[in-house]
């Protein structure tokens, strides 16, 4: 009863935080003609509700996809045609169709900030709580009581996941419904970690149906799920192949449950993958914190090679920075090795791909939350930067003082939450060690050993790694203060974003490092093994 009066609490004081956020401006407030997301959000709601779905990703009269096409798949478009039919009964002038482009009122604000704040509600919160609550009997996870409030680890786990102000803010502030999505690929990484591997794919699947980008997490979920129906001593030929069947089946009779009215003809069907997929854009548009966006400071990419070549590069790159952690994965499939791939498969595809949106950071923060009771510091250090690399989009979207209450509330709470964050296994066991043989010795002798004590490597490694937090926090700190108040050189009018994507990115890369060298030499000593189920 506790617990799920704990649980209650926390949900709420999540849902209370993402409700103070709701009262600051959104993208593209008062700003004609094309203004922003939310723009796009609504006018999504116009055009399914008003226009039969095989017209809904083709340029018409009636659908200028140069105003906020739709780019999203199809599970988006019945989301917004599902909040189009109860805007027209709240107020038909929400979703007149031509007659309601910009609308900005305050009744239809209150109206699309609670859709958001639904969606997250029934979604991505009861999807994190699924996955903590499942948490203990697959990892070695100890919910033990960890401080003097009574608070336990799976309620740090929780709680650290639902206050992660890069979600809040984008989903809350700028406005969007990435929380949709990614509930849908937490509940799908929680079903997978209980071996529910049908239930599992179905899940990812109405994920990828949102939102196109999961694809960053396509290939740990293949890998993985072909790795544990590998035929060996243990496994038949026969259940093997009879899984795999089952699971594809599943793939495909859900894509197809979602794709039914564009398969009315070809035209139909292409228009809209089309759409999915506009590689006319460019490697880029806005400063992002990837390597072709800092590579083009001084190597202007975009006028030595075509779109179409850029797209091979990246395609080509994108690979074989994945391949590592897939293969690995497929050899090796435990259960840490699959959150880890998940975190190293979405950095590949947001440091080296095609296209890539500051948002994009999110589909490798959520992972990483995931992982954070593993590994603690690191996370929480990815977390911060991640949160970090969005901030000219959010004082474009005057969010700045939401950006740096979120961001000093965080860093706050899971000091408090996770007081030993800075302590590693291997320095706790020496220290509890150095304690034993302290209380078998007199005075004169603790005075002594004390002293090894101090000198002890993980000290050592502890100070170097407090430098280097710290210098990272500090330069953070240092850089959100300029971009918000320096005026930059007239000469150079984005130096400021670009120094944000610049650090962003350098430290994107070393946590690709570490990720990797993570998961490919130490997940194999948790001891975290696989126990598949008949299904």
């Amino acid at each position: 009863m506790q617990g799920k009066l704990q649980l209650a609490l926390i949900s709420s004081f999540a849902v209370l935080l993402r409700c103070c956020i709701t009262y600051h401006s959104h993208s593209g407030e008062d700003k004609p003609p094309m203004y922003g997301d939310y723009e796009a959000q609504r006018h999504w709601q116009e055009i399914t509700l008003n226009l039969p779905p095989d017209k809904w990703y083709i340029n018409t009269t009636d659908n200028d996809l140069q105003y906020w096409g739709l780019d999203y798949p199809p599970l988006t478009a019945y989301h917004s045609l599902l909040l189009g039919y109860i805007a027209n009964r709240i107020n038909p002038s929400f979703v007149r169709l031509h007659e309601s482009r910009g609308l900005e009122t305050e009744e239809h604000k209150y109206f699309m900030r609670l859709t958001v704040l639904i969606a997250d509600i029934l979604i991505y919160i009861p999807a994190f709580i699924y996955f903590v609550s499942n948490l203990r009997s697959w990892s070695n996870c100890q919910f033990n009581e960890s401080n003097i409030f009574k608070f336990s680890k799976r309620d740090a786990i929780l709680l650290t996941a639902l206050i992660y102000p890069g979600l809040i803010l984008i989903d809350h502030g700028h406005f969007q419904y990435n929380c949709v999505s990614l509930g849908f690929f937490v509940a799908a990484v929680a079903a997978i970690m209980q071996d529910s591997f049908i239930l599992g794919s179905i899940l990812f699947v109405l994920a990828l149906n949102y939102k196109q980008m999961e694809l960053y997490h396509a290939l740990p979920f293949f890998f993985y799920i072909l790795g544990n129906y590998t035929p060996n001593k243990a496994k038949s030929w026969v259940h093997c192949i009879r899984m795999l069947i089952c699971v594809s089946l599943a793939v495909l009779l859900t894509f197809f449950i979602i794709w039914i009215p564009f398969f009315k003809n070809k035209d139909v069907f292409f228009s809209a993958v089309l759409r999915l997929f506009p590689f006319s854009r460019g490697v880029f548009e806005d400063k992002v914190a990837n390597v072709w966006c800092v590579i083009n400071v001084v190597y202007k990419l975009r006028q030595i090679f075509t779109n179409a070549q850029l797209a091979k590069i990246c395609l080509l790159v994108t690979t074989c920075a994945a391949l590592p952690s897939c293969i690995n994965l497929y050899l090796l499939p435990t259960k840490n090795a699959f959150l880890v791939s998940l975190i190293n498969s979405a950095l590949a595809f947001f440091l080296f791909s095609f296209q890539v949106h500051e948002k994009s950071i999110l589909l490798v923060a959520v992972p990483v939350l995931l992982h954070f009771h593993n590994d603690p510091l690191p996370c929480f250090w990815f977390l911060i930067t991640s949160h970090f690399s969005m901030l000219p989009l959010f004082i474009k979207d005057d969010l700045y003082f939401a950006y740096l209450g979120t961001m000093v509330f965080y860093f706050c709470s899971v000091f408090w939450m996770w007081p030993d964050i800075f302590y590693n296994h291997k320095t706790n066991n020496l220290l509890n060690k150095s304690k034993l043989k302290l209380k078998k010795g007199g005075r004169v002798q603790q005075h002594k050993k004390n002293k090894s004590v101090l000198n002890l490597p993980g000290y050592d490694k502890k100070f170097w790694l407090l430098l280097a937090f710290y210098g990272s926090v500090l330069g953070i700190l240092l850089l959100s203060i300029l971009s918000k108040f320096v005026k930059p050189p007239e000469r150079y009018p984005d130096l400021l974003p670009l120094l944000v994507s610049i650090y962003s990115c350098g430290h994107f890369l070393i946590f690709f490092a570490y990720f990797n060298y993570v998961q490919l030499f130490s997940t194999r000593k948790k001891g975290f093994t696989n126990k598949v189920k008949s299904h």
